[in-house]
């Protein structure tokens, strides 16, 4: 099992039941197409069990970390990561900090100046399976082998 995974809110706010938008802004996923990197732990992990039907999740490889911090990390004003920020924080590049993320060490939320999260944006192409349905339903929702590439398309 992996120290961290990558979990990607697919559904938005509208008929979303109260205990799913709560449990949805504990794990920092307030919008559509939000995605937050989380230790995988077993209180968390039931935390996207519950959920499951809202966003969809997969373990974290480190390179796909690295990626998601290039583009998509902002810090408060929404501006982009500089290699400065980084040395801020303690960590020589983004490699190194996306280690630490894929490892469980560390939090995006623990890092203050960072947001807790990447704002994607849809796929390009499209979702190429249903976004109604389970993995294992020939759906993208819940655990998601394939949500790796999906992501890369929505960098």
């Amino acid at each position: 099992m992996a120290n961290a995974v990558l979990v990607v809110r697919i559904k938005g706010q509208a008929d979303c039941p109260y205990w799913a938008s709560t449990t949805m802004d504990l794990l920092k996923l307030e919008r559509k197409y939000r995605a937050v990197i989380l230790p995988a732990k077993d209180n968390l992990l039931g935390m996207l069990k519950k959920v499951q039907h809202y966003v969809a999740w997969v373990d974290l490889d480190t390179e796909l970390a690295q990626e998601l911090i290039d583009k998509k990390a902002r810090k408060s004003g929404y501006k982009k990561v500089t290699p400065e920020d980084l040395k801020e924080l303690g960590y020589a590049s983004s490699a190194e900090l996306a280690a630490a993320l894929t490892e469980g060490k560390t939090m995006l939320s623990k890092l203050k100046p960072l947001k807790p999260w990447f704002a994607l944006a849809p796929p390009r192409h499209g979702f190429k399976r249903s976004t109604k349905r389970l993995y294992g339903q020939k759906g993208i929702l819940g655990r998601n082998k394939e949500l790796a590439t999906i992501v890369r398309n929505m960098i």
